[in-house]
C-alpha cells in the first residue's frame, strides 16, 4: 500500500457517493439564505458530481412561483453567487429536476400537496427517494412547519429504512432556554432525533473541522492541551459591518443571541472537549455536552464575568458611520447589544484555573473570526531582565476561522547577529496556499452530510439546551436593569473598556489579531 496522503478531499469522496436518491426540499425558497448559500451549494455539489444519480430540488414557500420562474432565479443566484461561475451543463443536470410548490407554513392542504409531488416524483422513476426538508424561514414558523410535516406523514415516511425522512433547521433555534426546549418537545412530538440536523455554519468551516485534527492526530499539541501548559484561550468573532437595514431584526436578537450562544460557543465545545472514542457522530457530540455542561454558572452584575455594549460613530475603512443608536429603526433608548464579552470557567480536571474569553462584536477594527491557545511563559529566568535584547511573547498557536483560514503558531527565535537577541515570529499555514482558494464552503459540506446521514457537523438538542442555560440568565438580568450598565465602543475599535477589565483581574489583554 501506497504511503503517500491523499488530498483530503479525496479522502472523503467514497463515503459520499453513497449518499441515496434524495428530494431536497427547501421551505422559505426565495429567501436570501437559499440565494446565497443553499442553491449554490447544490449546483457546486453537482459540479463535483456529489450528489445521487435521482436528485430532486423542490422549492417551497407562500408566494406562486412558475417551475420555470423558479429554476431562472435559482440560475441567478448562482451566477451572483456561487464560488464558480455557471456551468450550462452542470446546471441543467439540477435544473431538469428542480421544481417549486406554493403554500403557507401554517396550512395542512399544502403540505399534503407537497406529499403528494414528492410521491409523484417517487412514481416516475421508479424507486423510494429520501426526504431532506431544509427550513430556511423566520424562526416563527418553524413549529408550524414541523407540526404539518408530521400531520402530512411527511416526517415518518420510510422512517425504518436508510430512506428515514430528515430535517434541517436553522439558526436561531430558540431565544432563550425555555423556547429551545419548547422547540426541541415539538420536533421530538413529530422527528425522532436521528433524523433532525441543527445547523450551525461555522462547524462546516475547514479550520474549525481541522481543530480536532490539530488536537488529536499531532503528538506536538495534545500532551500539552491542558492546564497545566495552557494558559488562557480566546474566542473572537468580530464583524466590520454595522446593523444596515436589519436593525429591527437586531432589536429582538442582539450579539449574545446572535453570535455567542450558537457559533462561539461551539468553537469553545471543540475547543476544551475530552478526546471522543471514535470519529462517530454521537461520540463527538457527547464530549461536547460534557464540557458545555462543566462550565460554570456565570457572576452577572457589576465586576462580574459578562460586558456588553453598543458602537458608537467611528471611522470604517476611512469612512465616518453612525452608532448604534443613529441606525435606522433603532429606538434612541435601545439596549440591545452590538458587543458582549465573556469570562468562562471550565469545572473539569483539563481545564481547571485556565479562563476562556469569548467575544463577538459588530463594528470592530476588522473582520475576523478566531481561536487562540495562549500557552504559559517558560518558568525559567535565562532569558529574562534585559528586555532590550530579550523580546520575548507567549507562544501562542491561533485557528483563523474567517476570512483566510488557517493556523499560525508564535515563536521566540534568535535574531541573526553575533549579539545574542531574540524575537517573536510567526509560522503560518494557510489553506488557500496549500490546496487551493476554490475549496467547498460550509454549506456545500452540511447540505451533502444530512444527505448521508452524517450528524457530526450539527447540534444535537441537548447541546443547544446546555448552551442557552448558561446564556438566559445573562439576557434575563439585562432585560431587568436595561440600559444600565450599557459600555460604548467607537466604531472600528476592538471594544469596551468593560471588556478589557475582564482579562486584566487576571493579568491578560485582547489579542488583536
Amino acid at each position: 500500500m501506497s504511503d503517500t496522503p491523499r488530498h483530503p478531499f479525496l479522502h472523503g469522496l467514497s463515503k459520499h457517493r453513497g449518499a441515496p436518491p434524495t428530494v431536497v426540499v427547501i421551505f422559505g425558497a426565495s429567501g436570501d439564505l437559499t440565494a446565497r448559500k443553499l442553491i449554490p451549494a447544490v449546483y457546486n455539489l453537482s459540479h463535483d458530481n456529489l450528489l445521487p444519480a435521482d436528485f430532486h430540488l423542490v422549492g417551497y414557500g407562500r408566494k406562486a412561483i412558475p417551475d420555470g420562474e423558479f429554476r431562472s432565479l435559482a440560475a441567478d443566484a448562482i451566477k451572483e453567487f456561487s464560488r464558480r461561475e455557471l456551468n450550462g451543463e452542470v446546471w441543467e443536470r439540477v435544473a431538469a429536476h428542480t421544481t417549486y410548490v406554493a403554500g403557507g407554513y401554517d396550512e395542512r392542504a399544502a403540505f399534503d400537496r407537497l406529499a403528494q409531488h414528492i410521491d409523484g416524483i417517487e412514481k416516475k422513476i421508479g424507486r423510494d427517494v429520501q426526504r431532506l426538508f431544509y427550513i430556511s424561514t423566520p424562526p416563527s414558523v418553524f413549529a408550524p412547519i414541523i407540526m404539518n410535516l408530521g400531520a402530512s406523514g411527511l416526517a415518518a415516511k420510510h422512517l425504518g429504512t436508510p430512506l428515514h425522512a430528515k430535517v434541517i433547521i436553522e439558526k436561531p433555534f430558540g431565544k432563550d432556554l425555555t423556547s429551545a426546549r419548547e422547540l426541541n418537545g415539538t420536533i421530538r412530538s413529530v422527528f425522532e432525533e436521528h433524523q433532525v440536523y441543527r445547523i450551525d455554519h461555522y462547524l462546516g468551516k475547514e479550520t474549525v473541522q481541522d481543530l480536532l485534527v490539530q488536537r488529536f492526530a499531532n503528538a506536538i499539541f495534545e500532551p500539552l492541551w491542558n492546564r497545566n501548559f495552557i494558559d488562557s484561550v480566546q474566542i473572537t468573532v468580530a464583524e466590520e459591518v454595522g446593523v444596515g437595514s436589519r436593525g429591527g431584526y437586531y432589536e429582538q436578537s442582539g450579539c449574545l443571541r446572535d453570535m455567542i450562544q450558537n457559533h462561539t460557543m461551539q468553537l469553545l465545545a471543540l475547543t476544551a472537549m475530552e478526546p471522543p472514542g471514535s470519529l462517530d457522530a454521537e461520540a463527538i457530540r457527547d464530549e461536547k455536552v460534557k464540557v458545555l455542561k462543566a462550565i460554570q454558572p456565570l457572576t452577572i452584575g457589576p465586576a462580574g464575568d459578562v460586558a456588553r455594549a453598543q458602537y458608537g460613530a467611528g471611522m470604517m475603512s476611512g469612512k465616518s458611520v453612525p452608532g448604534y443608536l443613529e441606525e435606522e429603526g433603532i429606538q434612541p433608548q435601545s439596549n440591545t447589544e452590538t458587543y458582549a464579552a465573556l469570562r468562562l470557567s471550565i469545572n473539569n480536571w483539563r481545564w481547571q484555573g485556565v479562563p476562556f474569553y469569548l467575544r463577538s462584536g459588530k463594528r470592530m477594527a476588522r473582520r475576523v473570526s478566531e481561536i487562540a491557545i495562549n500557552f504559559r511563559r517558560p518558568p525559567g529566568t535565562l532569558f529574562a531582565g534585559e528586555t532590550a535584547r530579550f523580546d520575548l511573547a507567549a507562544n501562542t498557536l491561533s485557528f483563523q476561522i474567517q476570512p483566510d483560514e488557517g493556523l499560525s503558531l508564535i515563536l521566540n527565535t534568535k535574531v541573526p547577529g553575533l549579539e545574542t537577541r531574540t524575537q517573536p515570529v510567526k509560522m503560518s499555514f494557510r489553506y488557500a496556499t496549500t490546496f487551493g482558494s476554490n475549496t467547498a464552503e460550509a454549506y456545500e459540506r452540511l447540505v451533502l452530510d444530512a444527505m448521508i446521514g452524517d450528524g457530526t457537523l450539527f447540534i444535537r438538542g441537548d447541546e443547544a439546551e446546555a448552551s442557552w442555560k448558561l446564556c438566559t440568565p445573562v439576557l434575563d438580568y439585562w432585560r431587568s436593569v436595561g440600559r444600565t450598565g450599557m459600555d460604548t465602543y467607537a466604531a472600528g475599535s476592538w471594544g469596551p473598556p468593560s471588556a478589557d477589565a475582564l482579562l486584566a483581574k487576571q493579568a491578560h489583554c485582547w489579542r488583536q489579531p
